[in-house]
């Protein structure tokens, strides 16, 4: 048994944590020691029980972080690999995931199979990321630039100009042009409809 992968699942749906259980099953070369909810703790319980692998869900119960989670697990252990997976079509979910240092991005429409296909990838140190979804813009528009996806995503929060430029190291000013390039490309004659547009859609969730 001491040959198995030790693997950590953190969802806060039990249907999917008794899926994934099923398919990391020692018969498939893993053991699943840890089931959890939420992400709370999720990087404490690695540290206790020797985790080789994490399946991370970026929304948690008790409104947990699983991307701050995740950050914090590769910042503690980076040993660790970190898949990072959502039920949601959300586009920020897997550029924040890679930035963090996370090992693969799954969506939960994949099949358990196919997760475990790229846990196998991820255990040989290679990646496993989807090709980048982006906002419809009117048609000869460019997309918003990766800056620009982190302002949005900012206001989204309903964070102010000013916590905004802090968050990111920059001026009001070059937030201000941002959001004024974001209009104009959108076609949203305020930052207010722009979010509600991004937000109702599920192309970001500000909760998370």
């Amino acid at each position: 048994m001491d040959d198995l992968i030790k693997v950590m699942i953190v969802d806060d749906h039990e249907s999917m944590r008794n899926a994934f259980e099923y398919e990391f099953r020692p018969e498939n070369g893993y053991e699943v020691v840890s089931s959890i909810a939420s992400a709370t703790d999720a990087a404490q319980e690695c540290l206790q029980k020797q985790i080789d692998l994490v399946i991370m869900d970026v929304c948690t119960e008790n409104n947990a972080s699983g991307l701050e989670a995740a950050a914090k697990i590769i910042q503690q252990s980076p040993e660790i690999k970190v898949i990072v997976t959502s039920g949601f079509d959300e586009i920020t979910y897997a550029p924040r995931a890679k930035e963090l240092g996370a090992h693969a991005f799954v969506f939960k429409s994949k099949s358990c199979s196919y997760f475990r296909d790229v846990a196998g990838r991820v255990l040989a140190g290679g990646r496993s990321f989807p090709e980048q979804q982006i906002i419809p813009l009117p048609q000869g528009e460019a997309p918003f630039t990766d800056r620009e996806m982190e302002i949005l995503r900012l206001k989204c929060k309903n964070m102010k100009t000013s916590d905004i430029a802090s968050e990111l190291f920059i001026t009001k000013n070059t937030v201000n042009r941002h959001v004024q390039n974001m209009l104009a490309k959108s076609g949203f004659s305020s930052m207010m409809e722009l979010v509600v547009y991004v937000v109702s859609n599920g192309w970001i969730n500000p909760n998370y």
